[in-house]
């Protein structure tokens, strides 16, 4: 990486520091709890169709 990249990539990070980085209007909890709810229901799907 050469030094102006890694310079303005620096620059990068240090900005976004000040912002928090997530949106206040999303909860973890619930995203992670819809993202399992999801594969689960994946999961589910697929062994319902692939019955061997």
């Amino acid at each position: 990486m050469s030094p102006a990249a890694a310079s303005a990539l620096t620059t990068l990070a240090e900005a976004s520091e000040s912002h928090g980085g997530n949106h206040p209007s999303l909860s973890p909890y619930l995203t992670g709890f819809g993202a399992l709810g999801a594969l689960l229901l994946l999961l589910w799907i697929t062994t319902r169709f692939n019955r061997d």
